[in-house]
């Protein structure tokens, strides 16, 4: 990767526990950030197991996300809106949020971010 670039399988990438309070049963990879050299956006996959969830939280940057596979409740300002596979979700910045497993399986989502964002 001499030239900047990356190439690797998912699952090669390294996976760990989202340790927030609030979060329960996700884990994260990233799979392109600035330590890969992405000066503007990372892209992280978030596993979410059965009745897990991610906190429910404000930042100020945009989300732009892609459901790989399963069910969930995208919790937005008090609403729920439910999502299945092949659905994409638009977050803005400064809105209260958070993603919840529905189903029996797991629920699998790319997250896109700006690059240097948590």
């Amino acid at each position: 990767m001499s030239n900047g670039m990356k190439i690797e399988k998912s699952s090669n990438i390294t996976k760990s526990p989202v340790e927030v309070e609030g979060a329960k049963d996700v884990d994260i990879r990233w799979l392109i950030s600035k330590a890969d050299g992405a000066e503007n956006f990372a892209m992280r996959m978030f596993e979410l197991q059965p009745d897990g969830f991610t906190p429910l939280h404000t930042h100020p940057h945009e989300h732009e996300v892609f459901v790989i596979e399963g069910r969930g409740v995208f919790v937005f300002e008090g609403k729920e809106y439910p999502f299945n596979t092949d659905f994409v979700i638009f977050v803005p910045g400064g809105k209260e949020h958070c993603f919840r497993n529905i189903g029996d399986s797991v629920l699998r989502f790319l997250c896109i971010i700006p690059a240097g964002a948590k």
